[in-house]
């Protein structure tokens, strides 16, 4: 019975109407499914990004160790990577409505918990529950884009879905460090779980499955552009289609660039707040309104991404990913060693995040499923995450340990010296990457 509750439905034979109407249809649901993706991707990051927001309230509170919000961090990324593969390859075959509606109310609801909690161990077991319901988000969402937009629509669309993470970060950097500020570490975590949770609710009315179960063509040919090659949605092409993507090199050297870009995109995720806290003396609040500048960036990073590629570079993704992976690299030095201002730091926040924004697009998803047979959409998804997160999850136990902590008065100072250097060598090792599969083509499955 769950099983069917979440399995894509069965092809209806297409409608018998004119080309006009059937855009029409396409048209309705496809802003369904905008709506849908954009705003629900966001509240998963809203839940995601609670942690980072009270880690410091949560140190002061006496509740936490900086060990054990390392460990923490690393279970939920842990879990995210394994969920983020098994999910990617089980998207698809699935009803996406249905699939991530009700992950995020799971992982709203372990959210909610995370605020009554008072013990590390069940901090550490709860965030690591919520990095597998986590893990639902991604895939689905890149899945859902690929069934119901065409080619040609699908970069732009791709791009706006993949800022609305921005979004959700924006909302977490602004007010949950507000609710925290005024109501205490706990409403951080609640406040951020009830609004998911409405999310979800709206998430499962709003996405739809494949197109065909509707008796709807594909988005190709009903928007009048060439046909994808598609050997078909049967179980049997699609198992072929994922093990066909695993066996290509360059899907695992992507894999690897993405690795190391998101140990530096979640090294500022998580610990951005406490350095500037620590290293700057931000209040909280100041902190949280600093840090919008990243995700606000990093949202138009990631819709020009898809823009740049298409227009200025004719689709070529790779040399817009070497800009903004140099970009990176200058945002993350003005940020460290630049001059001591707070209009610097906002900038090379700025920066970082306006390069993050467009990174993701490219190494965590775009490239590579352009290059990719569209029914292992998902599989592709999952394989680039379980390395992503596995060096994220890394990154929190190494950062944690390179953080060294001192005690003056009674007072607790972090030290980020060393860490600062992890964060930024993880960044070069993504670019060199990147830039090795600059060459490479779209693979074509063969018979």
């Amino acid at each position: 019975m769950i099983k069917k509750f979440f399995q894509t439905g069965a092809d209806l034979p297409i409608m018998n109407e004119t080309p006009e109407k059937i855009r029409s249809i396409y048209k309705k649901y496809q802003w369904q499914v905008f709506i849908g993706l954009v705003f629900g991707y966001a509240m998963f990051y809203v839940v995601r990004m609670a942690l980072s927001v009270v880690k410091k309230p949560m140190l002061d509170a006496g509740v936490v160790t900086i060990e054990e919000l390392g460990l923490m961090g690393s279970a939920f990324f842990f879990t995210y990577a394994f969920g983020k593969f098994s999910n990617g390859f089980l998207a698809d075959y699935a009803n996406i409505g249905r699939f991530m509606s009700v992950s995020l109310m799971l992982s709203s609801i372990a959210c909610m918990a995370m605020g009554m909690g008072v013990a590390g161990v069940f901090f550490v077991v709860l965030w690591g529950m919520n990095g597998w319901f986590q893990s639902v988000g991604s895939a689905p969402s890149c899945v859902s884009i690929f069934h119901w937009y065409s080619p040609k629509q699908r970069g732009s669309v791709y791009s706006i879905w993949g800022g609305s993470r921005n979004i959700g970060e924006a909302i977490s950097w602004i007010l949950t460090a507000s609710l925290v500020s005024f109501f205490g570490w706990q409403i951080g975590f609640i406040g951020a779980g009830i609004a998911a949770f409405a999310a979800a609710a709206c998430m499962l009315m709003l996405l739809k499955d494949r197109p065909r179960t509707y008796g709807l063509p594909d988005p190709a040919t009903a928007y009048g552009e060439e046909p994808e090659s598609v050997k078909g949605h049967d179980p049997v092409a699609i198992r072929k289609a994922q093990l066909f993507v695993l066996k290509q090199p360059v899907v695992w050297i992507i894999a690897l660039a993405c690795a190391a870009m998101y140990s530096s995109r979640y090294a500022m995720s998580s610990w951005a707040v406490l350095y500037l806290q620590s290293e700057k003396n931000y209040s909280l609040i100041d902190a949280g309104v600093a840090m919008s500048s990243y995700p606000i960036a990093g949202f138009f990073g990631a819709i020009l991404s898809g823009i740049i590629s298409d227009k200025v570079f004719n689709a070529n993704r790779h040399i817009p990913t070497f800009l903004y992976g140099l970009a990176n690299i200058v945002g993350m030095c003005l940020l460290f060693w630049g001059s001591e201002s707070r209009t610097m730091d906002a900038f090379g926040l700025g920066l970082i995040g306006f390069s993050i924004g467009g990174l993701v697009v490219f190494l965590a998803g775009l490239t590579a499923c352009d290059l990719m047979p569209k029914n292992a959409v998902g599989a592709v998804k999952g394989f680039i995450g379980l390395f992503s997160y596995l060096a994220a999850s890394l990154q929190e136990i190494v950062s944690s340990k390179l953080i060294l902590v001192t005690e003056v008065a009674g007072v607790k100072h972090y030290d980020f010296g060393s860490a600062q250097y992890f964060w930024l060598g993880t960044s070069i090792l993504s670019i060199v990457l990147a830039a090795s599969v600059w060459r490479s083509k779209k693979v074509t499955m063969v018979d």
